[in-house]
């Protein structure tokens, strides 16, 4: 039986690889607020009781692309 060792090689690199969003996030300081979200919604299991939550990174993003603009 062979084993195909480059396989195990490709997963080892696509866990090494940042995700695009994380990225994006960490670039737009706003990835704690997004965080947030996630970890409300983990909780609450319902967005609406999140609405703090979404509001301060709603904001978070409004800023950094109002900072682009200017």
């Amino acid at each position: 039986m062979a084993t195909d060792q480059s396989s195990g090689k490709n997963d080892i690199e696509e866990e090494e690889e940042e995700d695009p969003v994380d990225r994006l996030l960490s670039k737009s300081g706003c990835a704690k607020y997004h965080y947030a979200v996630q970890d409300c919604m983990v909780e609450h299991k319902d967005w609406r009781k999140c609405q703090k939550e979404v509001t301060a990174f709603r904001e978070c993003i409004s800023q950094q692309q109002n900072q682009k603009k200017t």
